[in-house]
């Protein structure tokens, strides 16, 4: 790529993998401060649990809402990441999730297996989400669980 050297593209690369080890770690924690700075404002994100949001503010807002009761360990690996320009990028990442929580006084738990879609952009200088797409392609649940947990308040 024009203007973009191999060195230059590993150290983005790097960027970019550690852009989504925090994003995972803000989750679990529910650092919800740094969640958001990892995301440009106009974020679109589409979780086929949730459906669709259009900012950055809307998804906060919406996941920890929806973590709110639960205990998550979010694990993303094997990443192909793909440069359209120097200051745009798009990402594969497996993953598997495990979210714990109490129901109706019981122990109760959601595990899933899948792959995020995602793109990047640097701005100001730093890489950020720019979109997020979640496609489950296994999921198991504990016997009566109700997942994922309702948001509309």
């Amino acid at each position: 790529m024009d203007g973009f050297s191999d060195v230059a593209m590993l150290m983005a690369i790097e960027d970019i993998c550690l852009l989504k080890a925090r994003r995972d770690r803000a989750c679990d924690t529910k650092d919800w401060n740094l969640y958001l700075s990892l995301h440009a404002p106009d974020h679109v994100s589409e979780n086929g649990d949730y459906g669709r949001w259009t900012t950055a503010a809307e998804m906060i807002v919406n996941v920890a809402r929806s973590m709110e009761m639960l205990t998550t360990m979010h694990h993303s690996h094997s990443p192909e990441i793909e440069f359209n320009s120097p200051t745009q990028a798009r990402g594969i990442w497996a993953m598997t999730g495990l979210s714990l929580w109490k129901q109706e006084g019981a122990d109760h738990w959601f595990r899933a297996f899948g792959h995020y879609f995602e793109t990047y952009e640097k701005r100001d200088g730093r890489w950020l989400f720019t979109s997020r797409a979640l496609k489950y392609y296994h999921t198991m649940r504990s016997p009566g669980a109700n997942f994922p947990p309702r948001i509309d308040r």
